[in-house]
């Protein structure tokens, strides 16, 4: 019943804004562009996540327009263009951006903005202007349950992130006792969900399960009242900031547990520039990584189509589109991954009109650089896995499953004391 009463006022919101605008998106027919509209996240909160993101999309968009010569559309190739304004991770702006690019700039389809509140948040407009809404950095599985027609999903849903960690927990140490911490938002309440559900599935038992207010500046209670369980292993964050304040204030209360995995914040470089060696041995579920080299061969022989770059050809596109020597993490990868699904699903449509691409999308299955691709019923990612990765000597390294990683899990973690002598984690 909640989640009818959450869409029927969010559909109404969205129905609302476009009766006010009094406009309509642009008809289909021939054309001698694409345009891609991004409400994007390049200050606030998410600003980290957000760079990644238009790198990754910019990166695709060249590949597309000068690699792959265009889409092919009504037997010509047309280009992709990319629109964006930055939303400062502001819930409010969501909306009027996205009807800003439908009736204005007369996108094609929207890119979501980062973060599962905020593309939960421009879901309804979307649906009232019933345009294509590719959703790249909402991981929650709520979003795929409000009966939405025109959203699809390329990140995979919150409830499978710890689910790999908790298997290489069980096979590391079968007795494990596990505490989860995680933010109270929809992303992180539903990695919660997910991870208790799995944790339970394989006997692992949970001492301690608590969430904590979005943005905190003090974890101190919750951590003390953890502490006193004596956890062997803690799964929670939700994103970059609290992320990085969870690890710190763990060092400061001098918290010592074998393992530490922290969603969104462990995988981000800015990560372990923020805490050096205190980051060292911390572990996060990612859904892509450098290292992970899934290849055309890998497709042929799974009978799927591929398309785009091979990993190395993304990292150049990339360090050109953000302009420095930045490495693109699984944010970049999975928007990047995104305009790929997108640039088949008109292709297979010979169509930009959303109806007939979202019904293409529904058939599509695909391999990129980005791993595999397939959505559900309902939009929802189904066919792409995710990695754990752990910060070994200031590097991430793969460490789960077995047949991708790229360097040994260091169990257990140094202390913080012993990372505080420059001590680091490093496989064997």
């Amino acid at each position: 019943m909640r989640s009818k009463i959450v869409k029927g006022l969010f559909v109404f919101t969205g129905i609302l804004y476009l009766l006010l605008s009094n406009l309509t998106p642009v008809s289909a027919g021939s054309r001698d562009k694409i345009v891609i509209g991004h409400p994007a996240c390049l200050s606030g909160k998410y600003a980290k996540a957000g760079e990644q993101a238009v790198g990754g999309i910019k990166a695709i968009v060249d590949w597309v327009n000068h690699v792959y010569g265009g889409v092919m559309l009504e037997g010509k190739k047309v280009p992709l263009e990319y629109k964006y304004y930055d939303r400062e991770s502001n819930k409010e702006a969501v909306t009027s951006l996205i009807g800003r690019l439908v009736t204005r700039d007369k996108v094609d389809v929207v890119f979501s903005p980062y973060s599962s509140g905020l593309t939960l948040r421009g879901a309804p407009v979307t649906e009232s202007f019933q345009v294509c809404y590719m959703d790249h950095g909402g991981a929650s599985n709520a979003i795929f349950q409000q009966g939405f027609k025109y959203i699809v999903q390329t990140i995979g849903p919150a409830t499978g992130y710890h689910q790999g960690t908790l298997n290489m927990i069980k096979e590391t140490d079968p007795n494990a006792r596990i505490a989860l911490a995680y933010e109270d938002s929809e992303f992180a309440r539903m990695v919660m969900v997910g991870a208790t559900e799995h944790a339970t599935k394989l006997g692992l038992e949970i001492v301690f399960a608590r969430t904590y207010p979005k943005g905190v500046t003090d974890l101190t209670p919750l951590l003390s009242a953890l502490k006193a369980t004596k956890p062997d292993f803690i799964l929670g964050g939700g994103h970059f900031e609290d992320g990085q304040l969870f690890n710190r204030q763990m060092a400061d209360l001098d918290i010592n547990v074998k393992g530490l995995s922290l969603i969104a914040a462990a995988t981000l470089p800015a990560f372990y520039q923020a805490l050096t060696t205190m980051a060292e041995g911390v572990t996060g579920p990612s859904h892509w990584e450098y290292g992970v080299k899934y290849a055309e061969a890998d497709a042929k022989q799974a009978g799927i189509h591929w398309i785009g770059p091979d990993q190395d050809e993304f990292v150049t596109l990339f360090k050109k589109a953000v302009g420095k020597d930045m490495i693109p993490d699984y944010h970049a990868a999975e928007a990047g991954a995104q305009v790929l699904a997108y640039t088949l699903g008109v292709e297979k449509a010979n169509s930009v009109d959303s109806d007939k691409v979202r019904e293409a999308l529904g058939h599509l299955t695909f391999m990129s650089f980005y791993g595999g691709w397939n959505i559900d019923e309902t939009g929802l990612q189904v066919g792409h896995s995710m990695v754990d990765v752990q910060w070994q000597d200031g590097k991430r390294v793969i460490v789960w499953p077995r047949d991708a990683r790229t360097g040994n899990f260091v169990y257990p973690m140094p202390t913080f004391a012993e990372k505080a002598k420059g001590k680091k984690a490093i496989g064997h």
